[in-house]
């Protein structure tokens, strides 16, 4: 198999067989956390010592050619296979549902050839779709009439208006979407259209149930030491060539993306490319972006109590590897 599969690939007969085994004893390790805090060589380090292999759960990773902005693993250097990665070229519509099919096969491919599959990342949603006992409406999983319809209204007449009109229609939706996430308010009339609210399908979601045997291990750092490596991370970005890398794909169709083009490291150094903002005035915005992404991803994982978590401060990435295979064996020891 190659190293880097695609979210739509088949599974192999051995996968297919593996339907037979109920999910419940699948036994799946979970690796979070927020944004430059170190999941990605620990679960590397994982995934060698188990000889097993990686499901991605980041959003923005799943694109082609979105590589030095996400920090996605560089092909020479990763030691392992991944999934996930790579998975679907830049303007085809992709979402929670597909990556959740994915994601899933993915796994059933791995635990049908004895390995322990690893799903790492920083997506709460990835995560949780992925592992959680959770059915997506229908219409989420492809681009649709719908969906298009109000993307096109938002271009016409503004986030405000598409937000008011969803205000007017389902006051309930609207109180849990900000009027400022397009896509999301977006999601919310189409799901409305589809009957069934947006703040129905957010109560639904809080029921906390893996459809796996999953442990739950989470990477931290203390805060300060944590927007170190994230303000580092962004400088390193500029220095391997990202305004470059989004030249690239500004002259694929990135501003024709409704979510890719959001992305945090991305949408700041478009006006840089383009000639219109000043390169250390985005560098600023990007590290505030990333900081508060990162605190935000911190909030949505320490929400959920099956979480256990490792300072990655006091333990190298051999140490928590370590600590997270004894976990693996015996949950109740961590």
């Amino acid at each position: 198999m190659s190293e880097t599969t695609t979210a739509h690939m088949p599974l192999t007969s051995e996968a297919a067989l593996s339907a037979v085994v109920p999910p419940s004893r699948i036994r799946v390790l979970a690796i979070v956390g927020p944004t430059g805090v170190g999941k990605t060589a620990v679960a590397e380090e994982v995934a060698v010592r188990l000889g097993s292999e990686i499901v991605s759960a980041d959003s923005m990773q799943i694109y082609r050619g979105m590589d030095i902005g996400t920090a996605k693993p560089a092909h020479a250097d990763r030691r392992v296979p991944y999934w996930c990665l790579d998975a679907v070229n830049l303007g085809t519509p992709y979402s929670a549902a597909l990556y959740q099919q994915a994601a899933r096969s993915a796994i059933s491919d791995i635990s049908a050839r004895g390995l322990t599959p690893i799903l790492a990342g920083g997506t709460g949603l990835y995560v949780r779709a992925a592992l959680d006992d959770f059915s997506f409406p229908s219409g989420e999983q492809q681009d649709n009439a719908v969906r298009r319809y109000y993307e096109d209204y938002a271009a016409a007449n503004g986030a405000l208006a598409l937000y008011e009109l969803l205000l007017e229609r389902d006051p309930e939706s609207a109180a849990v979407v900000h009027q400022n996430n397009t896509r999301r308010v977006v999601r919310a009339l189409e799901m409305l259209d589809g009957g069934l609210p947006y703040a129905e399908q957010r109560a639904g979601f809080s029921t906390r149930t893996s459809i796996y045997d999953t442990v739950f291990v989470g990477v931290t750092r203390n805060r300060e030491a944590l927007y170190t490596r994230i303000d580092e991370r962004v400088d390193a970005m500029i220095d391997a060539g990202l305004l470059g890398e989004i030249q690239g794909l500004l002259d694929a169709g990135l501003r024709s993306t409704l979510t890719a083009s959001q992305a945090i490291g991305y949408k700041e150094f478009v006006g840089v490319v383009e000639g219109k903002t000043d390169l250390e005035e985005a560098v600023d915005l990007v590290k505030q972006a990333s900081r508060r992404y990162a605190k935000r991803q911190l909030t949505w994982f320490r929400a959920d109590p099956r979480v256990v978590w490792i300072d990655h401060d006091t333990l190298s990435v051999a140490d928590a590897a370590e600590a997270m295979l004894r976990t693996l064996d015996c949950p109740s020891t961590f």
